[in-house]
């Protein structure tokens, strides 16, 4: 391998250990993918050694650089440098890769390793994530040291990325770093491993486009790496490549790497073979007498190549000694600035923070996307951690920040542009959005949001599964949440999409009946910091009186009694969003008949179901007729309403008219309601 400047022998040795490491773990269970992490292995080391900013000690430290493998599958790369480095991974986590209960999984897991910044694995993911850091880090400067010069701020660092050709081909990746070139991102820096391999084959198959003309286009600055002429990686380019990235803070930084996966293995590198597949004892053998190693080890790593390595835990303890008297600095010339940090680390909301949500009069019915509006507003004065967008469609979502400036660089000559803008335009970029407002989450002191239509929720499912399997409190806004959005026909009409989102473990699905379930949802939503998505209608609603009926903090608890029955119980309607008003009027119709009936309004399933089962069966008692109204398909009805109970639902597409006539076509009437309920009853 060719020396670069602080390079030795030792750690040449430990490049190639760290290869052989890359084949025994996916020898001994049997599967994975050993070939990129096998030629990712100098340049993962060159990184963690030499360039990345962190501090093995506390993966959790605020001055730390972001290092994101969005290449999952070569998890290696990375369990293999945590290692090395000193997170707590031992030999015997490597030796338990992809096994059950291992710190090493398949691919990396947020929460469950330390070291590992985001679950990646889904192509594309962990570059767009990725900008979403980005981004994060950058309103956090503004929140706590915007008027530091660039780079001498305390809260400046990286955002470190390696990203396969597999990870470029997905859309997902190519709106976010469109996105990332218009807001000149020079804390991002991207190493494209550009090795021509996928599980197909050579991905000239369907991927020929030049890359890095592609992402000069989208306004970043963009090095190339050729490999060494005996196929290695050119690693003193590289170094080099990665100091200049870094000392590029105006632009996003790519660093297309050109490599030969499985490198230096002699039959199976630069094939398809090595990509998913477990080299064999053979070539395994073959490979390590080519990188000078024992054939007859395995798991091999000698003491004075793991002494070496580790030393950069003492490099990391003693920048972040340096950070620390820097920091202790900063807090006594910003003592305001300082508080605000130790509440937004802790998660702590201020005390009486909703105190200006407003309380909406019975007297105007009012769309719940503009009660959402006047929501989002009255948090952002007490919130300066909160912000956030649309995918365009800010003024239809009700999702701007008035007087927030707009997130864009400083260099933008767009009117309003404020680097620190609360503000975000995301452009039409539904699966970007998603993973944009993931990275600025797990990045970790701010709470922002996104919105767009919830047809196109199924754009961006990825990143809320993604958002879902991590935990972590980003928050989804979909609005035009039924047919009853009207004459955009039914491309635009949610159908299938509650019962989709509902069907996504760990995520909270919420849709409030009216204004008051709005501004309760969000202090809900704001203090659960879990995953959520919020599901509003376009047209006005009826804002319910709640002198007469029950109070909206019932919606907390997911389902909760909106208007009693007069009497012993024999009809329960459940409802949610738009339908809940259709439920009030047929209850009074129902009651008319004689049949005594509750209104139940049910704007989160999700937390119904946390419920203790006392209080869920109070709420819906199996001796009464349950009814569910939804004007979305019936799937997920069945288990609340049982089998002798009635599901009003619609189970097609909608259609191109107003909502008043929609809703009276499919049955969504009083008449259809009481007719349903009289015959069951029968």
């Amino acid at each position: 391998m060719q020396k670069i400047a602080g390079w030795s022998e030792i750690d040449d040795r430990a490049v190639a250990y760290a290869r052989a490491l890359a084949m025994d773990a996916v020898q001994k269970v049997g599967n994975g993918h050993p070939g990129t992490a096998m030629s990712l292995a100098p340049v993962a080391y060159a990184l963690f050694q030499r360039h990345l900013i962190h501090d093995p000690n506390d993966p959790q430290w605020l001055g730390r650089d972001r290092f994101i493998l969005s290449c999952g599958h070569s998890s290696m790369t990375l369990y293999t440098q945590l290692f090395y480095s000193g997170y707590g991974l031992e030999m015997s986590d490597l030796q338990a890769f992809r096994t059950w209960g291992s710190q090493t999984p398949g691919h990396p897991e947020y929460g469950h390793t330390p070291g590992v910044e985001m679950t990646t694995g889904p192509l594309g993911a962990g570059i767009a994530t990725a900008v979403g850091f980005a981004m994060g880090a950058r309103f956090e400067r503004g929140l706590l040291d915007p008027n530091a010069p660039t780079g001498n701020s305390i809260f400046d660092h990286s955002i470190w990325v390696i990203a396969s050709d597999g990870d470029l081909q997905e859309g997902v990746s190519a709106e976010a770093s469109s996105l990332a070139g218009t807001q000149a991102l020079g804390n991002l820096n991207v190493i494209y491993d550009d090795n021509r391999i996928s599980i197909e084959g050579d991905t000239h198959l369907s991927f020929t486009e030049d890359v890095a003309a592609r992402y000069r286009a989208y306004g970043w600055h963009v090095q190339e790496v050729a490999t060494l002429p005996d196929g290695d990686i050119d690693l003193a380019a590289m170094d080099a490549a990665m100091a200049k990235a870094k000392a590029e803070v105006t632009r996003p930084s790519l660093i297309r790497m050109h490599s030969v996966i499985a490198w230096p293995a002699p039959k199976l590198r630069g094939t398809a073979k090595s990509h998913g597949s477990a080299l064999g004892d053979e070539e395994i053998a073959a490979t390590k007498i080519e990188l000078g190693l024992n054939p007859d080890e395995k798991f091999a790593l000698p003491a004075d190549v793991l002494n070496h390595i580790r030393l950069v835990s003492e490099r990391g303890a003693s920048t972040r000694a340096n950070w620390d008297k820097r920091f202790v600095a900063w807090e006594a010339a910003n003592p305001e600035k300082a508080t605000l940090l130790k509440r937004l680390r802790s998660g702590a909301l201020p005390s009486g923070w909703d105190a200006t949500i407003p309380n909406f009069s019975p007297d105007k019915d009012l769309a719940t996307r503009a009660a959402s509006g006047q929501v989002i507003n009255a948090i952002a004065k007490v919130l300066p951690e909160f912000w956030g967008g649309s995918a365009d469609l800010a003024e239809s979502n009700n999702t701007t920040i008035e007087g927030g400036g707009s997130f864009l660089p400083a260099s933008s000559p767009i009117t309003g542009a404020n680097p620190y803008g609360r503000i975000i335009h995301f452009g039409i970029r539904e699966h970007a959005m998603g993973s944009i407002l993931n990275g600025i989450t797990l990045h970790g002191l701010t709470r922002s949001f996104g919105g767009t239509f919830a047809v196109f929720s199924d754009y961006m499912r990825p990143a809320v599964r993604l958002a879902a399997l991590m935990d972590i409190p980003t928050t989804f806004i979909w609005t035009h949440d039924s047919i009853g959005l009207g004459e955009d026909g039914p491309t635009h009409q949610p159908i299938e999409h509650l019962a989709a989102l509902r069907a996504i473990p760990n995520f909270a699905v919420v849709r409030p009946a009216d204004a008051n379930e709005v501004a309760a949802i969000w202090r809900s939503v704001l203090t659960r910091r879990k995953p959520s998505g919020i599901l509003l209608s376009r047209q006005n609603l009826r804002t319910v009186d709640r002198t007469t009926h029950g109070d909206a903090t019932g919606v907390d608890k997911g389902a909760y009694i909106l208007k009693e029955a007069s009497g012993a119980i024999q009809v329960v309607i459940i409802a949610t969003g738009s339908e809940v008003p259709l439920a009030l009027d047929s209850q009074i119709a129902l009651e008319a008949k004689g049949i005594s009936t509750r209104v139940v309004s049910a704007p989160c399933l999700e937390w119904f179901a946390e419920e203790p089962e006392m209080y869920r069966n109070s709420i819906l008692p199996q001796s009464a007729l349950r009814v569910s109204i939804e004007a979305g398909i019936s799937q997920g009805w069945r288990e609340y309403v049982g089998d002798d109970g009635l599901i009003i639902s619609l189970d097609h597409y909608g259609a191109s008219a107003g909502a008043a006539k929609l809703f009276s076509e499919f049955g969504f009437t009083v008449d259809r309601v009481v007719g349903d309920i009289s015959r069951a009853l029968k």
